[in-house]
C-alpha cells in the first residue's frame, strides 16, 4: 500500500469544481482533502471504488464514528456542521436508518409521485407565464424615466432574466413545500436558509444564526401541523411521533430539514445545469427540441456530466479501508465525489469531460448508491422531466445573456451549480 495522499485544501467558492477534480483524480482514487476550518477528509473520486465504497458496510454516516468531532477538533460554527449533524435519514444507520426511511418512502412512492405530474404541469406554466411578464416588466424598468420600454424596435431581443431564481427555484419549491405544509409566504425565507446549509464559505456567526433561524422556522411549521393538522408530510411525521414514539421530536425536524435542503435544492441545481448545457451545446439543444434525442438523455446526462451535488459530505470509516491502491484510516470522514465520479475516464471514456446526449445511458451516482440512494430521485426527475422541454418549447430563441465564463459558481464545494443563470428569452 502507498502512503496517504498530501493534504490538499477544497476551494470553499468553488471556483473551477471540475478542473479541482481533475486535479484530485490524477492524484489518485482517494485523496486526503482540507476542508474550511482545517477540517481533514478523503475525497474518492473513481467511479467504480466510489460505488463500491458508497455500499461499503464498513462506512457509516452517523457522525457519533467521527472521532474529530468527538474530540472537539471541528471548530465551533463550521460550516457543514449543521449538514453532518441534523438527526434524519442522511446521518443515521442500519435499523434507525430504516425506520426513517421507512416514513419518508410512504410519502415518495412511485404512485404518489406520479400523482403529483398534473399538479407540477400546472405550477410550470404559470412560472413560464410568470417568466415572461418579468422579462417585459424588466424592460420597462429599464427604460427611461416616462416609463416607456427606451425605444425597443418589435423583434429585438427580451431583456434578462435569472432564470434560476425566477424558474428553476420556485418550481421544486413549490412542490415540496406543498408536500410538507410550508406556507408559501416563507418559501424564500427557507431557500435563503437551506443555501447557508450546504455552503462551505459561512462565517462561524451565519452558521450559528442559520441553524437558530431554521430550527426556530421548522418548529413553529410543527407547533402549526400538530394544532390543525393536514395530509401533509409533516402532519404524518408528527402523527408517527406521537402514536406509537416511531421518532423523536428532533428526528421530526431533522427530517424536515433534509427534506427542505434536498427536496428543492438538488432539482434547483438539475434544472439550472440542464438549461445551461444546452445553452452552451447548440448541437446537443438542436437534438433534443428536434425530437432526435429524449428529454430523458438531457437529464441523465446532466446528472453525470454537471451533478447537483459535487461532494457529498459525510460518511466515516469503521475500519481501515483499502480504496485502490490507498488505505482510508479507520475514523476518517469521507467525501462522497460525484462530481468526479461522473467525470471518471476509466468509467466513462477519454471524452467523459464532454456533454453528449448520443452517450449510452451513463450509470452516474448523483442521487447516490446503496442504502442511502436518494428517495427523492424519481420526484427530481420527474420535476425536470416535467420544466425542460416545456421551458425550451415556450422561449425556443432563448439564449444566455453573458458569456459562460461570466457564470458565478455557487460558493460550494457541496451544492454544483452557478448563482445565476441571466436568458434572454427571445420573445420580443
Amino acid at each position: 500500500m502507498t502512503p496517504p495522499t498530501p493534504l490538499l485544501r477544497l476551494d470553499t467558492n468553488a471556483t473551477d469544481v471540475h478542473g479541482e477534480n481533475q486535479r484530485l483524480r490524477a492524484l489518485g482514487p482517494a485523496v486526503r482533502v482540507e476542508l474550511p476550518g482545517s477540517v481533514p477528509a478523503w475525497v474518492v473520486t473513481r467511479h467504480r471504488l466510489l460505488r463500491d465504497l458508497l455500499a461499503d458496510p464498513r462506512v457509516a454516516k452517523d457522525p457519533e464514528h467521527w472521532p474529530a468531532l468527538r474530540e472537539g477538533a471541528v471548530p465551533e460554527g463550521w460550516p457543514l456542521i449543521d449538514f453532518v449533524t441534523n438527526r434524519g435519514m442522511t446521518t443515521a444507520d442500519g435499523a434507525d436508518h430504516r425506520r426513517l426511511r421507512d416514513l419518508v418512502t410512504q410519502a415518495l412512492t412511485p404512485r404518489r409521485v406520479a400523482a403529483l405530474r398534473p399538479a407540477i404541469e400546472a405550477t410550470t406554466g404559470r412560472l413560464l407565464d410568470a417568466l415572461a411578464a418579468h422579462s417585459l416588466g424588466h424592460e420597462h424598468r429599464q427604460g427611461g424615466e416616462d416609463g416607456h420600454d427606451g425605444g425597443r424596435a418589435p423583434g429585438q431581443a427580451s431583456a434578462p432574466v435569472d432564470l434560476r431564481r425566477h424558474f428553476a427555484y420556485p418550481l421544486p419549491m413549490t412542490v415540496i413545500g406543498d408536500l410538507l405544509g410550508v406556507p408559501v409566504d416563507r418559501f424564500d425565507e427557507f431557500r435563503s436558509l437551506s443555501a447557508s446549509v450546504t455552503s462551505s464559505a459561512t462565517t462561524p456567526e451565519e452558521t450559528l444564526a442559520t441553524q437558530r433561524r431554521l430550527r426556530a422556522l421548522l418548529a413553529d411549521l410543527v407547533a402549526e401541523r400538530r394544532a390543525r393538522p393536514r395530509k401533509d408530510l409533516t402532519s404524518q411525521l408528527i402523527a408517527a411521533r406521537e402514536a406509537d414514539d416511531r421518532l423523536t421530536e428532533r428526528e421530526v425536524v431533522g427530517t424536515l430539514i433534509l427534506m427542505l435542503v434536498a427536496g428543492h435544492g438538488t432539482t434547483l441545481n438539475l434544472i439550472t445545469n440542464a438549461t445551461r448545457a444546452l445553452l452552451t451545446h447548440p448541437d446537443q439543444r438542436a437534438a433534443v427540441t428536434g425530437g432526435r434525442r429524449p428529454w430523458s438523455a438531457v437529464i441523465e446526462e446532466t446528472l453525470r456530466w454537471d451533478p447537483p451535488v459535487a461532494h457529498f459530505p459525510l460518511r466515516y470509516a469503521l475500519d481501515d479501508i483499502a480504496v485502490g491502491d490507498v488505505v482510508i484510516p479507520r475514523g476518517a470522514a469521507i467525501l462522497a465525489s460525484y462530481a468526479a465520479a461522473g467525470r471518471d475516464p476509466e468509467e466513462f471514456g477519454p471524452d467523459a469531460a464532454e456533454f453528449d446526449l448520443d452517450r449510452p445511458t451513463p450509470r452516474h451516482l448523483s442521487f447516490g448508491f446503496g442504502p442511502h440512494f436518494c428517495l427523492g430521485a424519481s420526484l427530481a426527475r420527474l420535476e425536470a422531466r416535467v420544466a425542460l422541454p416545456a421551458l425550451f418549447a415556450r422561449f425556443p430563441r432563448m439564449a444566455l445573456a453573458v458569456a459562460p465564463t461570466e457564470l458565478v459558481p455557487l460558493p460550494s464545494f457541496v451544492s454544483n451549480s452557478v448563482r445565476e443563470l441571466p436568458v434572454r428569452l427571445g420573445t420580443g
